[in-house]
């Protein structure tokens, strides 16, 4: 998938699959706009990339940062064509009379809002290329209760609606919206998760982990018409079906 001259934006590009993004978004030719709360993560990972990266400190919960940072990037690079949404947390961990509501309620600024955020801030960039790619990192949670995971199960399931409410909308428009969901990825994430000792999840091998650049190539893939297929829908890169059409087996 040859990306030259298309800019891509990859919220949480500090570390993990959004990182990943943005090395093979940019082996494909992209530019990319990294943001992330961790300015020195993404300062690093944009000076690794070269003169194509731009690092923009953003708290995604925010809409004002949110919206700034689409400006900063359409300015940077003439244009936005690409939109990640990888930013999320998993805590708090914990069961649902335990839970802190502040927490609880963070989370979701982050995993729902901020996926709001980047959508609403970036339409208008998108649409004035005439149509571009939205793609949403959801998860199984989305669908299956998870002991100990309320709040990211349902902020997971908000996603995966949202997404689908974006496709309804502006298909139309060029808009093509996409979730991924990776399965368990060997990122900070899962030692979180590991580290909590809640539910099964916590207690997988690490080798059963996949690594950070598979979803990060299947996002690439994403963009291309081959995908088309699965617009407003969830492609799950369990399935050996799409781990064939990426090129990962």
């Amino acid at each position: 998938m040859d990306m030259t001259s298309k800019t891509v934006m990859i919220t949480g590009a500090s570390r993990g699959i959004g990182a990943a993004a943005a090395r093979v978004f940019a082996s494909a030719g992209a530019n990319v706009a990294l943001l992330a709360r961790s300015q020195d993560d993404i300062a690093a990972l944009a000076g690794e990339i070269g003169d194509r990266a731009i690092a923009i400190p953003c708290n995604v919960a925010r809409y004002g940062e949110m919206s700034s940072a689409v400006a900063t990037t359409v300015q940077a690079f003439g244009g936005l064509d690409v939109l990640i949404n990888n930013a999320g947390v998993v805590d708090p961990i914990s069961h649902l009379g335990a839970a802190d509501p502040d927490a609880w309620g963070q989370l979701i600024d982050i995993n729902v809002k901020g996926v709001f955020n980047g959508v609403h801030a970036a339409l208008p960039a998108l649409k004035a290329q005439g149509g571009g790619s939205v793609l949403t990192i959801s998860s199984g949670a989305a669908h299956n209760a998870i002991e100990g995971w309320s709040a990211y199960c349902t902020s997971k399931a908000a996603v995966n609606m949202l997404n689908r409410s974006l496709h309804l909308e502006e298909a139309a428009n060029g808009i093509r919206a996409i979730g991924l969901s990776p399965g368990t990825v060997a990122t900070e994430m899962q030692r979180v998760i590991k580290a909590s000792g809640i539910n099964p999840v916590s207690q997988l091998d690490w080798d059963v982990h996949i690594p950070a650049d598979w979803p990060a190539k299947c996002l690439l893939w994403m963009c291309s018409a081959e995908a088309d297929q699965y617009l407003g829908e969830e492609i799950s890169l369990r399935e050996d079906t799409i781990r064939r059409a990426v090129g990962l087996i």
